[in-house]
């Protein structure tokens, strides 16, 4: 049986948003939060402290079915909180123990490009996403980080396309218009 994780402590937050541009524009000017990266006008990434990111906002396709509804995975509001880990082996351990326990896992163990942090979502018993993450980039004056706007492709969601997912990967992709 493996050991319980040891979160260090608790992380960045991710919304679903329905209008990313006026999003953005709330939390830097009413906020106070700074721009880190965008994936396309797909997500924004905004920090407050030397992590990366401590809020990333995700855009609901317009039309989406729930795009109005609150409470449920695709809807305006939470979509994962997060937990910091100090390390791949230690995302890889809590996979495993989350496992042994029958978690629910989500997506992961992954890397993302935005902020390169490496990633494990899960469910609680509720179905609420939270995430273990470890390593993501740190800003600061010696470390200074120039925002860029990421393509929307595999790489964006995770550098290492799925190779360590520890369950199946999900359907992934831009939207495809016939």
């Amino acid at each position: 049986m493996s050991n319980r994780p040891k979160p260090r402590r608790i992380g960045h937050v991710v919304l679903n948003v329905r209008d990313l541009r006026k999003s953005v524009e709330f939390y830097t000017k009413m906020v106070g939060l700074e721009v880190s990266d965008y994936i396309e006008d797909q997500m924004a990434f905004l920090r407050c402290s030397a992590d990366h990111h401590d809020l990333a906002l995700a855009q609901i396709p317009p039309g989406h079915p729930l795009h109005e509804h609150t409470y449920r995975p695709g809807r305006p509001g939470l979509e994962h909180f997060s937990y910091q880990l100090g390390s791949l082996e230690e995302i890889e351990a809590a996979a495993k123990y989350l496992q042994e326990h029958e978690v629910p896992i989500v997506r992961g163990v992954g890397k993302h490009g935005p902020g390169e942090n490496l990633f494990l979502v899960f469910e609680d018993p509720d179905g609420n996403y939270c995430e273990f993450y470890a390593e993501m980039v740190q800003v600061t004056p010696e470390q200074p980080h120039t925002p860029r706007v990421w393509p929307n492709d595999i790489h964006a969601f995770d550098q290492w396309e799925f190779r360590r997912f520890v369950v199946p990967p999900p359907e992934w992709g831009p939207a495809k218009t016939d």
